[in-house]
C-alpha cells in the first residue's frame, strides 16, 4: 500500500488545515508532467516580458484518470511566490486541492533563496475555478497589460475589434469587438478575488480580467488553452501607440476624454430623439444597434429569398454534412429543442430517433419546416439556418439585399467614429454572411459586433440591458435602437435605450399612438 500522507499546511485564506493524501497521488504521472510543463512556461513566459523580477504566477488543474473513481482528487499545481521563474524547475510548484489547502511544497533552498511561498494569487486562482470551470489560469505582469489601463484611467473596461489576434480568442472573429473588464489595483493580490469575482459574473463571456497599473489574470479549460488565450491578449497592443482600439481605422486618438472630440460639429437629426443635442455628440461613447429584417433589409428578401433556400436544402445540407462535427452539434442542439416543444405540446413537433441517418433527417427536415413555417426565433433553428446560407453564399446562389440608404449611412457613423452593431434574431454567422455579401459589397467594414438570440429574445427588456452591459456605456441612452417591430422597441425602451422605428415597404402595421420617432431611410438620423 502506498504511504498516506497527512500535511499541516496553511490553506491560501490563511486557514490552517490538515490535508490527507496518498503520496503515489502526488507522484503521478499527470502531476509530474504538469510541474514539467509549467516550469517550461515559466521560462517561456520570463522571455517575454510576463513575469520578470519573480513576478506573476500560473496555476493548471490536474485530474489522473488512472487513480479509481473513489480515490480521484482534482487538484492545482501552482508556481511560488517570489521565485525567478525562468529558473523554475519540476520541484519548486506547490500542489494543492482545489478548496485551497496546500498538498504538497517545495522544499527550502540554502541561502540566496527564500523559502518558498504560496502565490498570494491564489483565491483569485480558485475563484476562477470556481465561478468558470478553469483548466488553466495566468497571471501576466506584461507591460502590455498594463499600458492598456493607462491610457483612460477612468476605463471599467478595454474594447477594440477588427484585430486578427481577436479570433485567438474564445468565441470571438475579426469583426467582433473584445471587452475586458479592468479592476483597480490592491496592495496585496489577495484583495482583488472579490473585485474579479464581480466582473466574472458581470462579464459572462470574458475569460481575462485585467488589473490597473498591474497586470491581466487569463484562464483557459487547459493549459494550452489558456497559453494560447495569453499570447493573443498580448499581441493586441494598439494602446500603447496612441491610436483607436475601438473601430477599423484605428487612427490617431484625438482626445483621451472621448472617442468623438473631434466631431463636435456633428449633429443628428431631431427625429432622433434625444440621441442628438444642439451641441453635437458629446457623451464619450456613441452606439447605434440596428435590426436587420425591415431596417436595413426588405422583408421580402427573408421571406422569399433566405427562409425558402434554408427550408429546401435543410435535408441536401444533412445528408453531405451529416457526420461533421458542426452539424452533429447543430443537431443536438435540434434534439433538445424538439424535445421541449413535444412536452409543451408545440404544433408540428415530431419525436427525432436515436438512431439511423436517414429516419433522423427525415425527422429533422420535418421539424425545421414547421419551425421556419412558424418564423420561430429559437437558436437551434437560426444556427442550422446560418450553416445552410453559408453554402448559399460560397456557391454564389445567395447575395444579400440591403436599402439604398443603408451603406452611405453606415459609411458615415463610420467616419464619425459612431460605433455601429447589429442585433437579428438569426444567428452570427447568419449577420455576417449578410453583410459581407450584400448588393453594396462586404459592409463589415463599418460595423464593430454582431449580436443574436443567446444575448436574449429581441421582445424581452433583459435583452437590451445585457447588450447596455456588454457595450459598457456609461447610461443606456448612449444606445439608439433602431427597429421595425413595436415590441422590439417597447422592450429596449424599457432598458433604457433610445429607439427609433423603422417605416420600409413591405413592413407591418404599427399601434396607434405608439409615441416612438419614426425614419424611413437612414438618412434621416
Amino acid at each position: 500500500m502506498s504511504a498516506t500522507l497527512a500535511v499541516p499546511l496553511a490553506a491560501i485564506n490563511g486557514v490552517v488545515k490538515m490535508v490527507t493524501t496518498s503520496q503515489s497521488y502526488l507522484d503521478c504521472s499527470k502531476i509530474k508532467e504538469t510541474k514539467s510543463l509549467m516550469s517550461d512556461l515559466c521560462r517561456q513566459f520570463y522571455n517575454l516580458g510576463w513575469v520578470s523580477g519573480t513576478a506573476g504566477s500560473i496555476t493548471i488543474k490536474v485530474h489522473e484518470d488512472s487513480i479509481p473513481k473513489p480515490r480521484q482528487l482534482l487538484v492545482n499545481v501552482m508556481s511560488p511566490s517570489g521565485e525567478q521563474k525562468e529558473r523554475m524547475m519540476e520541484d519548486d510548484m506547490y500542489v494543492l486541492s482545489p478548496s485551497g489547502p496546500v498538498l504538497s511544497e517545495p522544499l527550502t533552498k540554502s541561502w540566496p533563496h527564500k523559502p518558498p511561498k504560496c502565490s498570494d494569487c491564489g483565491p483569485l486562482f480558485l475563484k476562477a475555478d470556481e465561478m468558470r470551470n478553469a483548466g488553466a489560469v495566468i497571471h501576466s505582469h506584461g507591460i502590455e497589460s498594463c499600458l492598456v489601463t493607462m491610457i483612460n484611467p477612468s476605463s471599467k473596461e478595454f474594447r477594440i475589434t477588427h484585430m486578427e489576434m481577436i479570433k485567438g480568442i474564445q468565441r470571438h472573429g475579426y469583426y467582433d469587438e473584445l471587452v475586458i473588464p479592468i479592476i483597480e489595483n490592491t496592495t496585496h493580490e489577495r484583495e482583488l478575488t472579490e473585485s474579479l469575482a464581480e466582473d466574472i459574473k458581470a462579464y459572462p463571456k470574458t475569460i481575462a480580467v485585467l488589473v490597473r497599473n498591474h497586470g491581466i489574470y487569463i484562464w483557459g479549460d487547459s493549459g494550452i488553452s489558456a497559453k494560447t488565450q495569453a499570447e493573443c491578449y498580448h499581441a493586441i497592443k494598439l494602446n500603447q501607440l496612441g491610436l483607436d482600439w475601438s473601430t477599423l481605422a484605428h487612427g490617431p486618438i484625438h482626445s483621451l476624454n472621448g472617442f468623438f472630440k473631434s466631431h463636435n460639429n456633428a449633429k443628428l437629426s431631431p427625429k432622433a430623439g434625444n440621441f442628438s443635442s444642439s451641441n453635437g455628440i458629446e457623451s464619450s461613447r456613441r452606439c447605434i444597434v440596428l435590426d436587420i429584417e425591415g431596417t436595413t433589409t426588405p422583408i421580402s428578401f427573408v421571406t422569399d429569398v433566405l427562409f425558402p433556400y434554408a427550408r429546401d436544402s435543410v435535408g441536401k445540407h444533412l445528408e453531405l454534412t451529416y457526420n461533421t462535427e458542426e452539424t452533429q452539434d447543430d443537431i443536438k442542439l435540434l434534439r433538445a429543442q424538439v424535445q421541449e416543444d413535444l412536452e409543451n405540446g408545440v404544433m408540428g413537433a415530431v419525436p427525432i430517433p436515436s438512431d439511423g441517418e436517414k429516419e433522423v433527417i427525415t425527422a429533422l427536415v420535418t421539424n425545421v419546416e414547421s419551425m421556419i413555417k412558424a418564423d420561430r426565433k429559437i437558436t437551434s433553428l437560426k444556427q442550422l439556418q446560418g450553416h445552410i446560407w453559408r453554402t448559399g453564399f460560397q456557391r454564389n446562389e445567395l447575395e444579400a439585399i440591403v436599402f439604398d440608404d443603408v451603406p452611405e449611412a453606415l459609411e458615415k457613423w463610420h467616419a464619425l467614429g459612431i460605433k455601429v452593431y447589429i442585433y437579428s434574431s438569426g444567428s452570427r454567422l447568419a449577420q455576417r454572411l449578410l453583410f459581407g455579401n450584400t448588393n453594396y459589397g462586404d459592409l463589415r467594414k463599418y460595423l464593430c459586433g454582431f449580436f443574436d438570440t443567446t444575448v436574449g429574445n429581441k421582445k424581452e427588456t433583459k435583452s437590451y440591458i445585457e447588450i447596455t452591459e456588454s457595450l459598457g456605456v456609461d447610461k443606456p441612452s448612449d444606445i439608439l435602437f433602431v427597429t421595425d417591430v413595436y415590441q422590439e422597441a417597447t422592450a429596449a425602451k424599457a432598458a433604457g435605450l433610445e429607439v427609433i422605428i423603422s417605416i420600409r415597404p413591405g413592413n407591418g402595421p404599427l399601434p396607434e399612438n405608439h409615441g416612438f420617432p419614426t425614419i424611413t431611410s437612414f438618412s434621416d438620423i
